[in-house]
C-alpha cells in the first residue's frame, strides 16, 4: 500500500495529479495552475471528453506537459451536496487511476481540512491489496505507487486524517482476516491474531475448549466437534470512557466459523470454497475493536467471537441431535449448515449475563436467504429496537455500508417450534433470515439487540470505489461510526 503524506497545495513537477472538480465549476487553485503550465491542455481534454464533473465522473489526459505522467479529473458533483461519503469515494477513483505511476497526488486545496481527510481515506481504502501468497506475479502486474501526496492544509488534513486512519487500519485488519485461506486461519491462529490487539490496548481473553466445556456452551461445540481444529471464544474490551462512574459498555458479537462445510448437511462442492469468509462477522467485530482503541475513542465496548471449523467427520453433529446451550434452552438441530446462529446464541447470552451492556449488535454471515431478500447492496437490519435500528440505519447511509430493516414477529418464531427440545435450529425455506433472526432473540432476553446478516455484503465479486474485489470489512465503519455519533463521551 502507498505511504500517504501531506503536503501545501503546489503542482508537483513529476509523476500523476488527481484534480476533484466540481460542477459547473471554472478551474481553480491547482487545477488552473495544471491548466496555464500545460497549455490549455487540460481543458481541451476535459472539453473533448465532454466531461461535466458528475459525481464518480473521471477522465485520464495522459502526458499533458509540465512532467506530468498523466492528470485525472475527478467529478465531485454540485458541491454544496458534498458529503464525508462523496470525498471518500473521490479518493477512492483517484488512487485507483494513479496506481501505475511511482508517486502520485490528489488536489484537495479548496476543500476544508476534515473534508480532506476524508478523501485520503477512500485512497486509503481503495489501495488495500491481498498479495502475500503471490510469488509468480509479473511486474508490470503489481502497482507501482508508492507515495500518495494530499495537497491542502497539510497540517490540518494529517491531524484530522488521524483517526481515519485508525478507522482504516481496522478495516484493513478484517479485509486480511476474512482473505486468509482456511487452512492458514483456524480457530486457534484467529484467536492468536485477535491476542496482538493487546498492543493497542484492548484487554483480550481467549476461553479454550476446557473453558468452554465448563462453561457450558453445548450450542457452540456442537458445531464445532466435527472439527480437528478446536473452537476458541475471544473477548475484547476496550474501556477507554475513562473517569469513575461505571456505564454500561457496547457490545458487538460476531460469528467466526474460520470454514463452513455445512457439515453432515454438507455444501454443494461448487463455490464451497468460498466458505473461508464465513467468519467475516468475527473479522469485522476485531477490526471495529482495533479501530475504536487506535483512534482511543472514548468509550468502553466489548466485543466477543466465536471461532469454530463446521466439519463433516465420526465425531460431527448430527440432524436429529439435541444440544444444550449456555443459556441452558434446548435446541433440536435438524440442518448442521445452519450452525451460525447456534454459535451466536451461546455468545449473546453471555455476553449479557458477564457484561450487562447498553446494547447487543451481531454481525454474520448467517444466511443465503438474505442474499435472495436483499442482494449485495444491503445487509439485512433486524432489531428489537427502534431507536438503535434507526441510529444503525443512519449509520449505514452515512459510510455506504447500507442496512435494510426486515421484520420479526411471533408468527414467523412459530415457525422454529420443536416437537421434542425448545426450539429447532431452522423453520424451513420461506422467510430463512427471519427466522434465523427470530432464533438469535430468543437468547438476547430483553436486551436492546440488532442482528445484522451480512451474508450478501461481506465479499465483493466487483470492486467499488473504496473497495476492492475480495474482502469488505463491511460493518467496521459502520458501527464505529455508530460509536462516534452518538455514544462517546
Amino acid at each position: 500500500m502507498p505511504e500517504i503524506v501531506f503536503a501545501k497545495p503546489a503542482l508537483p513537477k513529476s509523476g500523476g495529479l488527481a484534480l476533484l472538480l466540481a460542477a459547473d465549476e471554472p478551474l481553480a487553485g491547482l487545477a488552473a495552475g495544471v491548466e496555464e503550465a500545460t497549455g490549455g491542455a487540460l481543458g481541451r481534454g476535459l472539453a473533448a471528453a465532454r466531461f461535466k464533473a458528475k459525481k464518480g465522473e473521471t477522465v485520464t489526459i495522459l502526458a499533458p506537459g509540465a512532467g506530468l505522467a498523466r492528470v485525472v479529473a475527478v467529478g465531485l458533483g454540485k458541491r454544496d451536496a458534498l458529503t464525508p461519503l462523496v470525498l471518500e469515494e473521490a479518493g477512492g477513483h483517484a488512487l485507483g487511476a494513479l496506481l501505475g505511476d511511482e508517486k502520485g497526488a490528489i488536489a484537495a486545496d479548496g476543500l476544508a481540512p476534515n473534508l480532506a481527510a476524508h478523501v485520503a481515506l477512500g485512497a486509503s481504502l481503495r489501495a488495500y491489496r491481498f498479495d502475500r501468497y503471490r510469488t509468480t506475479e509479473k511486474d508490470e502486474d503489481k502497482p507501482r505507487l508508492a507515495t500518495l501526496c494530499v495537497l491542502g492544509e497539510a497540517v490540518k488534513t494529517r491531524n484530522a486524517f488521524a483517526p481515519l486512519k485508525a478507522i482504516a487500519d481496522g478495516v484493513t485488519l478484517t479485509r486480511d482476516l476474512v482473505s486468509e485461506p482456511p487452512n492458514v486461519l483456524n480457530p486457534a491462529e484467529m484467536a492468536e491474531r485477535c491476542r496482538k490487539l493487546i498492543d493497542l490496548g484492548v484487554k483480550v481473553e481467549i476461553l479454550g475448549p476446557r473453558e468452554l466445556r465448563k462453561l457450558g456452551f453445548g450450542a457452540l461445540l456442537g458445531v464445532a466437534q466435527g472439527s480437528a481444529n478446536e473452537p476458541r471464544v475471544v473477548v475484547m474490551q476496550w474501556q477507554g470512557a475513562g473517569g469513575a462512574k461505571s456505564r454500561a459498555p457496547l457490545a458487538f458479537i460476531g460469528k467466526g466459523v474460520t470454514f463452513d462445510t455445512g457439515g453432515i448437511s454438507i455444501k454443494p462442492a461448487a463455490g464451497m470454497e468460498d466458505m473461508k469468509w464465513d467468519m467475516a462477522g468475527a473479522g469485522a467485530v476485531v477490526g471495529l475493536m482495533a479501530a475504536l482503541a487506535g483512534r482511543r475513542a472514548k468509550v468502553d465496548a466489548v466485543g466477543i467471537v466465536g471461532l469454530v471449523e463446521n466439519m463433516p467427520s465420526g465425531t460431527a453433529q448430527r440432524p436429529g441431535d439435541v444440544v444444550k446451550s449456555y443459556s441452558g434452552q434446548t435446541v433440536e438441530v435438524l440442518n448442521t449448515d445452519a450452525e451460525g446462529r447456534l454459535v451466536l446464541a451461546d455468545l449473546l447470552w453471555y455476553c449479557q449475563e458477564k457484561f450487562n451492556p447498553a446494547f447487543m449488535v451481531d454481525l454474520a454471515t448467517l444466511t443465503g436467504a438474505i442474499i435472495v431478500s436483499l442482494g449485495h447492496e444491503h445487509a439485512g437490519l433486524f432489531s428489537n429496537n427502534e431507536e438503535l435500528a434507526a441510529r444503525l440505519r443512519e449509520a449505514g447511509e452515512a459510510t455506504g455500508e447500507s442496512l435494510w430493516r426486515m421484520p420479526l414477529g411471533e408468527a414467523y418464531d412459530k415457525q422454529i417450534k420443536s416437537d421434542i427440545a425448545d426450539m429447532k435450529n431452522i423453520g424451513g425455506r420461506a422467510g430463512g433470515a427471519i427466522t434465523a433472526a427470530q432464533f438469535l432473540q430468543r437468547f438476547v432476553n430483553g436486551k436492546p439487540w440488532a442482528h445484522l446478516d451480512i451474508a450478501g455484503t461481506a465479499w465483493a465479486d466487483k470492486g467499488k470505489p473504496t473497495t476492492p474485489k475480495g474482502a469488505t470489512a463491511f460493518g467496521v465503519r459502520l458501527l464505529d461510526h455508530l460509536v462516534a455519533t452518538h455514544h462517546e463521551s
